[in-house]
């Protein structure tokens, strides 16, 4: 007797964020991801609707990763009733439990300055979720083992398999009634700075598959090059270098590369400041799961000495104020919110500012903006001029291109029924079904938000 499995796109499907699919069986649902949506106003607004399935019913949530597009609905999803465990490697759900904490903080935080300020049209502007909802949310947390097959019910179970991408990063496969499922989460580079290339599934029967990069090459630019050149250039115009950064792998990736620079003595002395209390957390992950990532930990040590970490809002000020050449590495890294703002703010109208962009600028963002050359930003409800420089690094991304993605699905050895292409925008996810069918012909489907898919296993 067939059963009938009911895949709902809830978020990630035709856009890059806001990661959820529940999968609703005979037996029990299960979420995959929890994420918020970034990016445009019409995407943001829909982290305020209700979740469109009572969460009191859902058994479980698996998470591939700790990003915030992965996990950050999660304490909005137990305001509503959720109260069941949720899974992850021991490095995602400590990476979740510091992003997840950090989000609902500067969520208050803006909300407190929108009232204060009276740029918001909410009277009172209130935080999608609180610093308490965030706690109550870690509390859930339950760590899972790499490699190992669970049974959660009679015909149902999962394995995690790393993919690179972030510290703890996964691919989640489930066995449904005998049918092999593969959420890809987000796929990392084959040759990372800091992170194994990922693991390969090697049977999908339906797969889903990330987009972000689906439509392009990482170009093959030299980034130690562009960033001693930068930095020259910055120490010569007697101004200051900001490199917005995701808290999480880029943030420790830029690190490890200016430490190589400074150690082989490529760039001069410049003072470089570490302006993201969620980026020191994670610099403290990273020294407590060192097996998780290719840097010894002698090294990683030696490495944290070469820079200036501020950890009080009060020594921004004082970086800011410094009338000397600097760098600063500060998130967020698509400049959406965080302590980068605050040195925008006031820097990012000088000539002799550089802003150099050094990941994925998802639409709507103000990193977007930068990059397709903004001549103002609004920040903090005020419009600042772009008069810096800006700059961008594509081959820092975490996120594997589209040649990557192909290699990625190479070792597959059935033919899948469906492949399912999410996390991507429009051209992106074309690109990558244009690919895909001719390379493995395979049957390729692009869901939009909130389609349901019923499948009869």
């Amino acid at each position: 007797m067939k059963k009938q499995v009911k895949i709902h796109f809830l978020g990630g499907s035709g856009t890059v964020t806001g990661s959820k699919f529940l999968i609703e069986t005979p037996e029990l649902n299960f979420l995959i991801d929890c994420g918020l949506f970034q990016g445009v106003k019409s995407l943001r607004e829909l982290n305020w609707k209700d979740f469109p399935f009572d969460p009191a019913n859902i058994d479980l949530i698996l998470l591939t990763h700790g990003h915030l597009d992965h996990t950050g609905y999660l304490p909005r999803l137990v305001k509503q009733g959720y109260k069941n465990p949720i899974l992850g490697t021991p490095p995602t759900l400590g990476i979740a439990g510091v992003i997840l904490k950090d989000s609902a903080k500067i969520q208050e935080e803006d909300a407190e300055r929108a009232n204060k300020e009276e740029y918001s049209k909410h009277q009172p502007a209130l935080p999608l979720y609180t610093t308490s909802d965030a706690e109550k949310t870690i509390g859930l947390f339950k760590s899972i083992e790499l490699n190992e097959w669970y049974r959660i019910s009679e015909n149902i179970k999962y394995r995690y398999q790393t993919n690179g991408h972030i510290l703890g990063s996964t691919f989640i496969e489930f066995e449904i009634f005998d049918k092999r499922f593969v959420f890809s989460g987000d796929i990392g580079r084959e040759k990372d700075v800091l992170l194994e290339a990922p693991n390969k599934p090697e049977r999908a029967d339906y797969l889903f598959l990330e987009s972000t990069y689906g439509d392009r090459l990482h170009p093959e630019d030299d980034s130690d090059k562009i960033l001693t050149e930068t930095i020259k250039e910055t120490i010569n115009k007697k101004g200051n270098l900001i490199i917005p950064s995701f808290a999480v792998e880029r943030l420790q990736g830029i690190m490890y590369k200016l430490y190589l620079l400074i150690k082989t003595n490529k760039i001069p002395e410049i003072p470089i400041y570490i302006d993201s209390p969620m980026g020191n957390e994670v610099l403290d992950l990273f020294e407590g799961f060192s097996k998780w990532h290719k840097v010894e930990p002698d090294e990683f040590r030696k490495m944290l000495s070469y820079f200036n970490i501020i950890t009080s809002y009060r020594d921004t000020w004082k970086t800011i104020d410094e009338n000397r050449s600097k760098v600063v590495i500060a998130g967020s890294g698509m400049v959406t919110g965080g302590r980068v703002l605050t040195y925008l703010r006031y820097l990012i109208d000088k000539p002799e500012t550089t802003v150099l962009l050094a990941g994925y600028q998802a639409e709507g963002t103000r990193g977007r903006q930068l990059e397709n050359g903004a001549s103002e930003v609004k920040i903090f409800g005020k419009y600042c001029p772009v008069k810096a420089k800006i700059l961008k690094i594509e081959s820092l991304s975490a996120h594997a291109d589209q040649q990557e993605l192909l290699n990625w699905i190479s070792e597959i050895k059935n033919i899948p029924e469906k492949v399912f292409l999410i996390h991507g925008e429009p051209t992106a996810l074309d690109s990558l079904r244009v690919k895909i069918k001719d390379r493995y012909n395979y049957p390729v489907s692009i869901p939009a938000i909130n389609d349901v898919i019923n499948l009869e296993l």
